[in-house]
């Protein structure tokens, strides 16, 4: 997975939480509760990050997740007609999301947690699938990594040493 470090004080973020879980630590003297939250950022233009929060209030946990998220931003490509530039399979854990390109007009095709990742990061016609494990925090950290490992064709040509042209034909 490639990871540019991208300044998140210019870009305009939209955040989504997609998961709060209740967890509890056993202790000597009883159950201590606390909150996880999965927050997603994006600027609706390329750029999307997750983040996972943890404290002992839900607004806390949500804060946090943010900031974890706006650290993790990505850039991902996106081609001419808002969809992505080829299909892939994006992995973590045991967790797999199959991302398709999809003509203009198709719109989003996708489960929840994948479905806040694509919209946020700005792409507006796509089809997935979540296969295997349906764990929201590796379905969205599978969806990141499938959209973080596209190429652009112009990324094909450079390491084919060809045209564009070429590669596309």
């Amino acid at each position: 997975m490639k990871r540019t470090i991208i300044d998140a004080s210019q870009l305009e973020l939209n955040d989504r939480v997609v998961a709060i879980k209740r967890v509890s630590k056993t202790v000597k003297g009883g159950r201590t509760m606390r909150f996880s939250a999965l927050v997603v950022v994006g600027d609706g233009n390329g750029h999307v990050g997750v983040g996972l929060g943890k404290a002992g209030e839900v607004p806390e946990a949500i804060r946090k997740g943010k900031e974890a998220a706006v650290k993790n931003l990505v850039e991902i490509p996106v081609d001419e007609n808002k969809s992505i530039p080829h299909d892939f399979i994006g992995k973590f854990g045991s967790s797999s999301v199959l991302l398709k390109r999809a003509p203009e007009g198709t719109g989003i095709i996708a489960g929840g947690p994948a479905r806040a990742v694509v919209e946020l990061a700005g792409i507006r016609n796509i089809r997935t699938k979540s296969l295997g494990s349906n764990n929201k925090t590796n379905v969205v950290l599978a969806t990141l990594a499938g959209l973080t490992s596209l190429k652009t064709p112009e990324e094909f040509a450079k390491l084919r040493g060809k045209s564009v042209e070429e590669i596309l034909a």
